[in-house]
């Protein structure tokens, strides 16, 4: 499995008690890995959760960052930040995706871990709406859970019984880049499949389901099942970054 450095320094129980899906400061590394971010720099952590990408990118690049969520509160956020060091520069703020309240050109980067494809999956959300809020010469990173391959019914048929609505924003990294790539707005400077998306899947999926045990008898859904139903390995976590022209 990659080596995720900068993420190691932070308490495993610590990520644990706030991560709402696959190691959001793993996922974070490895798109960081593509961008140069810095200090002076304003970054927008859309769909940051508990904040944990947000804690990270402040401490690890010295940037200043708006940590933007729609389901978490922004002062338990808040709280969080102060905990960690950080409430100086990182402003915690609750907006849904397509009424953002910022300045078109406003920040120097753009990025979604494990978020973006729950609204900016159709094609006018970027050039709309995403692409309008970094400057020119500005980049976006965006990591997302997707396909090997695109499908005719949207998944493949070792998940059928797995797929519910949100799922079919599932793509592959082709056809991410393609989505962003035809507006013309962006030159794509990295797009692939993450190597070991499954190892860093499986973590957290184990551990939904010690913590999440009505989850399934909720919504009929585990992460571990749906995992192993993989033998094709179909299943992966997609990382794309791009510059603004």
């Amino acid at each position: 499995m990659n080596k995720y450095p900068r993420t190691e320094k932070y308490e495993s129980q610590w990520v644990e008690e706030n991560w709402m899906g696959p190691n959001p400061l793993q996922l974070l590394e490895e798109l960081c890995n593509n961008m140069k971010l810095g200090p002076d720099m304003k970054v927008l952590d859309m769909g940051c959760g508990k904040g944990l990408t947000s804690i990270f990118l402040a401490k690890e690049f010295g940037v200043t960052v708006f940590a933007n969520d729609l389901w978490i509160d922004p002062t338990e956020n808040f709280e969080r930040f102060k905990e960690a060091g950080v409430s100086d520069r990182v402003f915690p703020i609750k907006a849904e995706a397509h009424s953002l309240p910022y300045a078109e050109g406003f920040f120097d980067a753009a990025i979604a871990i494990d978020s973006y494809q729950y609204f900016g999956a159709d094609e006018i959300y970027f050039p709309t709406t995403f692409s309008k809020l970094v400057k020119s010469g500005g980049q976006f990173g965006i990591v997302c859970p997707g396909l090997m391959q695109e499908f005719k019914n949207g998944y493949p048929e070792t998940h059928k019984s797995f797929w519910y609505e949100d799922m079919f924003s599932f793509h592959s990294a082709d056809w991410w880049k393609n989505l962003w790539e035809k507006t013309g707005i962006v030159n794509i400077s990295s797009c692939y499949n993450i190597p070991d998306a499954k190892e860093i899947w499986y973590p957290f999926a184990h551990w939904a389901r010690e913590h999440f045990s009505s989850q399934k008898e909720e919504i009929g859904f585990d992460d571990v099942e749906f995992l192993d139903a993989d033998a094709q390995n179909q299943i992966t976590l997609i990382a794309m970054t791009a510059v603004k022209k």
